[in-house]
């Protein structure tokens, strides 16, 4: 049994274990965002298959963080810790080694398993040994992401480059970098001797009532995700529109029951977060990848490499002073203020030429971006502290699995109908062409079994049509001089940059949960944190026991 008698000393020594665990998690997702696009060549695999790859180190975190919540209070934080340490030490190992994409896929799930204990551990941890700084220690905790980010992305930037003809075998040794964090939050653990018990295992509040917590509505959304990602990665087909109305369903049926068994609905403000994290989720870890993308023909590879480094060194070090806005306002009311930097950024993003300009609206983005994920987990461990890591844990899971479903797609979507529209104004004539001919071109993504695929096509995205034009095989086509290519090009290049606006409307949407929050805290009484009293909870225990 873990010792709740810890000393600041120690104390220190579990938080900054705690940091370098989740600062590796940081290296390791920044290499495995610029690599990708070598796995084709090395192992012979179509575009499908690399996304499948990428997606392996991310849907996993979402499902151990939340196995691992509801047994980590019973095996303790040590071990945890010891399985999270193993998974991201093989795969690193793995990730080096690969030959194909079997021996690969494995490698990434490892990363994305160790990432979610990880975070399953050190949140209810951070939110336990600091009961009254909740918010503030764990956005310092989460500091360690852009930490690791910053520290990837400068490694790789310095010894890899960003050129368009590096190869696997030449970067990825790279990979061993992310051992050394990996390494020091290892031995740091070792020598942490005494763990403290979770604040709701310490104030006797039961198993039970920790699902009450959660309860139906929590489970329905967490079933209901978890369904989805899960038959992603299985023979099942129902098409993607038919996949979200069938995971409603089954985590619809499983919430019912499961709130019918523990008699309790759940809080229906911790099911309001755990939705908020589908557009706040987008906005951070989505919007990231999509305007590297956007904004390379404007910077450069290098340049866009960069700018990524400094939003994150920007995040990172706001993050280590969160306690000063804290001081002034409550988390709702720092995350109202996040959502306005967020729809700043975005906007001045969309619109600022080349040159010093994209840099300060980069740092406009980058504060937007700051509080966002530890202020919500601060949010929920002070309003939901009996959940103890179950709620903890889901809200940040319901983030990362939603991210993957709704987020990159949604922006990629976006980008492209933008682009379409864009060339349907600046050439009509041969995208009509294009259209009444059904003009294909070669897939050659899979060099096995080239196919015909048409350069226009109508795509659906959950329901909502949308045009669609290859632009890369657009701008191939014959009829295309160099004079007209270079015009569209350009004009390609600013309809991207342009189309950033859109994702303004997630800052916004979000905008108007947290300030419909504050009133409704106000019309309470004002925001408090909510404290277990070990008397009250007891009482609570011989209560929930008299009801089953």
């Amino acid at each position: 049994m873990e010792n709740t008698e810890i000393t600041d000393k120690e104390k220190s020594m579990l938080f900054w274990a705690s940091f370098m665990a989740l600062m590796a998690a940081g290296v390791g997702f920044v290499f495995r965002g610029m690599i990708p696009t070598m796995w084709e060549d090395a192992f012979q695999i179509t575009t499908e298959q690399v996304g499948s790859l990428t997606g392996a180190a991310l849907w996993p975190i979402a499902v151990s963080m939340i196995l691992f919540s509801l047994i980590v209070d019973k095996i303790g934080y040590r071990f945890s810790m010891f399985c999270a340490f193993t998974l991201q030490a093989i795969s690193v190992v793995l990730t080096i080694n690969a030959q194909d994409y079997d021996s690969m896929f494995w490698a990434c799930i490892c990363a994305g398993l160790g990432h979610g204990i990880v975070e399953a551990v050190i949140n209810p941890l951070c939110a336990t040994m600091y009961k009254d700084q909740k918010s503030k220690m764990l956005n310092i905790l989460h500091a360690a992401w852009p930490a690791g980010i910053v520290f990837g992305g400068i490694c790789y930037i310095m010894f890899i480059g960003t050129g368009s003809d590096l190869k696997w075998e030449a970067a990825k040794w790279v990979f061993w970098i992310m051992l050394i964090p990996v390494l020091f939050y290892g031995i740091m653990f070792i020598l942490c001797k005494k763990f403290p018990v979770d604040e709701r295992v310490e104030n006797n509040v039961s198993y039970i009532e920790m699902l009450r917590e959660f309860g139906g509505l929590g489970i329905f959304v967490a079933a209901t995700f978890l369904f989805y990602e899960i038959t992603k990665h299985t023979p099942l087909d129902f098409g993607e529109q038919n996949k979200l109305v069938i995971s409603i369903a089954v985590g619809g049926a499983i919430g019912l029951l499961a709130g019918l068994l523990l008699r309790s609905s759940g809080k229906f403000l911790f099911f309001l977060l755990c939705l908020i994290m589908i557009p706040l989720a987008t906005a951070e870890i989505a919007t990231d990848g999509w305007i590297r993308t956007l904004m390379e023909p404007i910077m450069g590879a290098t340049g866009a490499a960069w700018a990524l480094v400094l939003s994150a060194g920007i995040m990172m070090v706001l993050r280590f002073f969160a306690g000063v806005p804290l001081r002034f306002m409550n988390p709702p009311q720092l995350l109202l203020l996040s959502s306005v930097f967020s729809i700043l950024g975005l906007y001045a993003l969309s619109s600022v030429p080349a040159g010093p300009l994209i840099f300060g609206a980069f740092v406009l983005y980058a504060i937007g971006q700051t509080f966002y994920w530890p202020t919500v987990l601060g949010f929920v461990s002070e309003q939901f502290p009996k959940g103890g890591a179950m709620t903890l844990n889901t809200v940040s899971a319901m983030g990362l699995l939603t991210v993957g479903i709704f987020g990159f797609p949604f922006l990629g979507a976006v980008q492209t109908h933008y682009k379409t529209e864009a060339l349907k104004a600046k050439e009509p004539a041969l995208v009509q062409t294009v259209i009444d001919n059904k003009t294909t071109f070669v897939d050659k993504t899979n060099p096995a079994e080239p196919e015909d695929k048409p350069i226009f096509e109508v795509k659906d995205f959950f329901g909502f049509k949308y045009d669609s034009i290859n632009t890369g095989e657009f701008v191939k086509l014959p009829e295309m001089t160099d004079e007209r290519r270079e015009v569209v090009t350009g004009t390609l290049e600013s309809t991207s940059q342009s189309s950033l606006k859109v994702a303004a409307v997630l800052p916004a949407i979000m905008a108007v949960a947290f300030l419909l929050i504050i009133i409704w805290y106000k019309m309470r009484g004002g925001y408090k944190p909510v404290n277990l009293d070990p008397e009250a909870a007891e009482t609570l225990k011989r209560a929930a026991a008299s009801e089953l």
